[in-house]
């Protein structure tokens, strides 16, 4: 059920998907609209009469009149799509096109336009006038009017949100709500019953009790795009077995490269093997559903962008280096998961590869850190982040990773940074932490 979930988010985050269905709706209303015309014989009378169309050579004028503009404006919203695009691909990174794609009003304007034309062509098609016969679908009309009044204020605001958007201030924040909305969902993420007290297995131990081993390789070259925990700790539970996990979402394999290993007392059928297998998911690229350091990689690529000598905007970077700290904040206060996942009767049944807050502290500040050569303002912003950091956490691991970072960041300082006073600033932050 959760791997369905994982493909419908995949699927709502293509750009052709809420277009389609929108367009189908169109269809379905077209039909409806008319049915209802046919059926309805409204009198021309009162104020009505304003409203309706009542010659079918209006009727058709109309129709073209707004299918023509409909079809000409959806062009020039898809060159506008196409040139936001372009401009946060070079600015900001090609691997946030994937956000802009996201937002679901560019589907819905993109959409609309389309729909509202192939509406216009099917209604026009059902006016008929000769022989005697004479059939104007006022109805349908009327509410293409309405459609295309509100495709109006729809294009103001879909320029506006294109401007608002493709600005750094709102790509950074879009992308710290992301990362917000993923650390809560994904710590502590559940993969069978984790234990409530922290127990550490002897894992030499516990695999010597099985007498086989059997190496799970992937069919197909790949990222990891997700991993169905509950079906996977189910089937390796119907088999009496220990799955001990190589890789976690994010990790990039190649065809027959090993997943990880199951040990068992008995041997495992082809077919058990197979469905093991398809709790695997692969894609050609990152999704930040199971994979928190795709989303923290998309922000550490804008501020690593930002410091290249041929940008040099270190205000960029440092909006970065803060919204990071205020996920590193939220989760130097979390529970990350353990690696160790039982089942109900507490056996251990997967040993799984997690990701730590010092795995997560590398990413946020590594890559920013051996970029920021040269730029004392950010050089020094990155200690008061990881000062402000250590404010909120409590653990002795987390703290030492803390620290980690903090003599790198006062090495680089000594070794970049010639101004006394600057220097002086940095080593004053440091104290901070190192005492």
């Amino acid at each position: 059920m959760k791997k369905l979930l994982f493909f419908w988010k995949e699927l709502l985050a293509t750009f052709w998907f809420v277009p389609v269905i929108i367009i189908g709706l169109a269809v379905v209303l077209s039909v409806s609209l008319v049915s209802l015309d046919n059926i309805i014989n409204i009198p021309q009378e009162g104020w009505i009469r304003f409203f309706l169309v009542n010659s079918s050579d209006s009727a058709r004028s109309i129709l073209s009149t707004i299918s023509g503009a409909m079809i000409g404006v959806a062009g020039t919203v898809f060159s506008i799509t196409l040139v936001a695009l372009t401009l946060a691909s070079s600015q900001f990174g090609p691997r946030l096109i994937k956000n802009f794609m996201y937002v679901r009003l560019n589907q819905v304007v993109l959409g609309s336009y389309i729909a509202t034309y192939l509406y216009c062509l099917l209604v026009l098609n059902a006016i008929k006038d000769g022989n005697g016969y004479t059939f104007i679908p006022s109805i349908s009309i009327l509410f293409a009017i309405l459609v295309a009044v509100v495709n109006i204020i729809l294009l103001i605001v879909f320029i506006h949100q294109i401007a608002v958007s493709i600005q750094a201030d709102k790509v950074i924040s879009d992308i710290s709500d992301l990362i917000s909305k993923q650390v809560e969902t994904l710590f502590p993420e559940k993969m069978g019953d984790e234990l409530k007290e922290k127990k550490d297995f002897d894992e030499d131990k516990v695999v010597s009790e099985y007498q086989k081993s059997i190496s799970i390789k992937s069919t197909k070259s790949g990222y990891l795009q997700y991993i169905d925990s509950e079906a996977l700790l189910l089937l390796v539970e119907n088999n009496d077995s220990l799955l001990k996990l190589k890789h976690r979402p994010g990790s990039f394999l190649v065809k027959g490269g090993e997943i990880g290993v199951v040990f068992s007392n008995k041997g495992w059928q082809e077919e058990s093997i197979d469905e093991l297998l398809s709790q695997f998911v692969f894609g050609k690229t990152k999704t930040s559903q199971q994979d928190l350091e795709f989303s923290i990689h998309q922000m550490v690529e804008i501020a690593a962008r930002a410091l290249s000598p041929g940008v040099n905007d270190p205000y960029t970077a440092i909006a970065c280096i803060d919204n990071l700290t205020a996920t590193l904040c939220y989760l130097a206060q979390a529970k990350f998961p353990s690696k160790y996942r039982v089942d109900e009767d507490g056996k251990l049944r997967i040993i799984a590869d997690v990701l730590d807050f010092e795995g997560v502290l590398d990413a946020a500040f590594n890559q920013i850190r051996q970029f920021s050569t040269g730029s004392t303002a950010v050089i020094i912003r990155l200690v008061e982040a990881l000062v402000t950091i250590q404010n909120f956490t409590r653990r002795e691991g987390h703290k030492k990773a803390i620290i980690n970072h903090v003599e790198m960041v006062l090495r680089l300082g000594k070794e970049t940074i010639r101004e006394k006073n600057d220097l002086d600033d940095l080593e004053k932050r440091v104290k901070q932490i190192l005492k």
